[in-house]
């Protein structure tokens, strides 16, 4: 490989048409998830200041307002949009590989507890926001809903991007939506440990924000749906995050800019488009996502909190097996565990 400047470039001659795809699919993504807000809004601001088409920005908030409630009602799946081939350059990009252990019964309902969140879950969007890891395949008669923060969907064009997808926003009122009135079959997807979890996704670290984390248990048991915890190996090793120990000044910066603005900005770099060194896409480490078994609830209107504290501790206990049971598979150490923060 060519090395320039103390820069590990592509050989841009020798790179396979595949692996050029794979690159781009994982570079339009990239750019939509990390620039995509900011790109957006300034190319709405020049519409609207220094264009004959004025009217096109304020016609599309008018119709962002007017649909502002989609993302709680189910959203707005299109299927073929899910299975485009660019989701399958995407996925072997990585690549993402998604793992069965027990049949779902499509006549229940599921929230999927995902684990761990990494710098932007690129598994998570991969295995349930496409269907390029064959979800639908390999749990027939289950409707994955992919769920984020609600301010993504007051993004211009994104919203559309990520609705189109599946993805839902993860308020309650989402979630009881997704569960109560869909029928049976459906399984909203919460990456539990969110943005304070982002924060601890290190290269080979084992930290999950899951300790004081239990409105997802609460919801299990007030619609009746069973608890499924899944870990992706890999995820947190997609990317390059700066020290940020806690108590330290930029671990104080991120945590107050998360308290103001609702979400965390991890300080992280990957590899770029034509070099391997850095850059803002993911390193193509392969991410193996397992589904565990299904821990079955019952339907508790008004549970109480040992109900929930209960059906918390045997979701952290299936998580910390399923995590065991399959750890030196992808190169962790056995005498590795789960750390509950």
């Amino acid at each position: 490989m060519p090395e320039w400047m103390g820069v590990d470039w592509v050989p841009l001659h020798r790179i396979p048409t595949p692996r050029r795809l794979q690159t781009l699919a994982v570079l339009q993504w990239s750019l939509l998830f990390i620039l995509g807000p900011v790109i957006c809004y300034l190319l709405f601001l020049y519409i609207l200041l220094f264009t004959q088409f004025t009217y096109v920005p304020l016609f599309y908030l008018a119709w962002i307002l007017y649909d502002r409630n989609t993302s709680s009602t189910g959203g707005r799946r299109i299927n073929w949009v899910r299975k485009l081939k660019i989701w399958e350059y995407y996925r072997d990009y990585f690549p993402i590989t998604l793992i069965k252990t027990e049949d779902l019964d499509p006549n229940k309902n599921y929230i999927f507890g995902y684990h761990p969140h990494g710098i932007l879950a690129c598994g998570g969007f991969g295995n349930f926001a496409t269907e390029a890891t064959g979800f639908s395949k390999m749990f027939p008669g289950i409707t994955p809903h992919l769920l984020t923060l609600k301010a993504n969907f007051y993004h211009p064009l994104i919203r559309a991007y990520i609705l189109y997808c599946g993805v839902c926003d993860v308020s309650k009122e989402s979630i009881n939506w997704i569960l109560t009135k869909k029928g049976t079959g459906n399984a909203a997807v919460i990456v539990i440990g969110g943005a304070d979890e982002a924060l601890l996704a290190h290269q080979n670290s084992y930290d999950l924000t899951l300790k004081n984390r239990k409105g997802f248990v609460k919801m299990a048991l007030r619609t009746g749906s069973s608890l499924v915890p899944v870990y992706s190996f890999g995820e947190n090793d997609v990317f390059y995050q700066a020290d940020n120990p806690k108590g330290s000044k930029l671990r104080q910066f991120q945590e107050m800019f998360k308290r103001l603005f609702g979400f965390s900005p991890p300080l992280f770099h990957g590899r770029g488009v034509f070099n391997y060194s850095f850059g803002f896409l993911p390193f193509r480490t392969p991410i193996n996502t397992i589904v565990g078994k299904p821990i079955h609830t019952e339907k508790i209107a008004q549970p109480t909190s040992e109900d929930v504290d209960n059906y918390h501790k045997l979701y952290i206990e299936a998580l910390s097996s399923l995590f065991d049971d399959n750890k030196t598979k992808y190169g962790v150490n056995e005498k590795t565990k789960l750390n509950f923060v």
